[in-house]
């Protein structure tokens, strides 16, 4: 599942990889074909950036945006490595001198020129980026501050009010900092916002550094909690009735 530890993670194997060259750019035999894509072919990639869940490769005036959704990936190797899912899955293909990186699946990726990058609406409504370098948390709280009475697992899922968080680190970030994702926003101190999404940000980069831990609470319903013992709970949560996972114990209403 891509949340923004993946992107980012990808994105710096990719600037890594194939940085500051020119590349071989063609899409692959699947269904998201980026209108305009052929326009990146012969272009040098001049750098990458990532914004919560979304990537943002850079050639010049023009940029490839990707978000890979749910089951979206990107691949990196050595050019000419075979890949590990099929040719027919693959939305690009990007090739180097020595490297290649392919996107397979997911629900965006296009092309976008400098002018509507800046302008592009999608990308204008993200909260602030909970794993940027100068992330402010100061700016961050009265974003979330605004969900109101919105439960505090389903806010952070807004991409809107925090860019990045999705379904994993929303429960292991409340779970961390021992806070109750069914409490709404509005019943919560400053202090306790700040201790969910600071978890939020260590944890991820964490995993951007050393890779995903195993999971103290999510996809854990009916195990022992790690710190207690107790059955973790699970249950559909907000509009989109995505799974909460945590501990009825440790994280208590308050």
């Amino acid at each position: 599942m891509a949340e923004g530890d993946t992107i980012l993670r990808a994105g710096r194997r990719i600037e890594a990889a194939l940085g500051g060259q020119v590349l071989a750019v063609r899409p692959g035999r699947g269904p998201g074909r980026a209108a305009g894509l052929e326009r990146l072919d012969g272009c040098r990639l001049e750098g990458v950036g990532t914004h919560g869940k979304h990537l943002l490769l850079c050639f010049g005036e023009l940029t490839l945006h990707s978000h890979l959704g749910m089951s979206g990936s990107w691949q990196v190797g050595r050019r000419g490595e075979r890949w590990r899912k099929p040719a027919s899955a693959a939305w690009a293909v990007l090739t180097g001198e020595a490297a290649e990186a392919v996107q397979f699946g997911g629900p965006t990726l296009r092309v976008l020129s400098a002018a509507r990058l800046r302008h592009d609406p999608t990308l204008a409504r993200l909260g602030p980026d909970v794993l940027a370098p100068d992330f402010d948390l100061g700016q961050a709280l009265p974003r979330l501050r605004a969900a109101g009475d919105r439960e505090l697992g389903d806010a952070l899922l807004d991409q809107r009010l925090l860019a990045g968080v999705g379904n994993i680190f929303k429960s292991e970030a409340c779970f961390a900092a021992k806070i109750d994702p069914w409490q709404p926003i509005d019943g919560l101190s400053d202090e306790e916002l700040a201790e969910v999404v600071s978890a939020a940000r260590s944890l991820m980069l964490e995993s951007v550094d050393r890779g995903r831990p195993d999971p103290a609470v999510y996809r854990r319903a009916g195990r022992p909690c790690p710190a207690c013992g107790r059955p973790i709970a699970a249950r559909g949560q907000g509009d989109a009735n995505r799974r909460t996972y945590w501990c009825p114990r440790c994280q208590p209403p308050s």
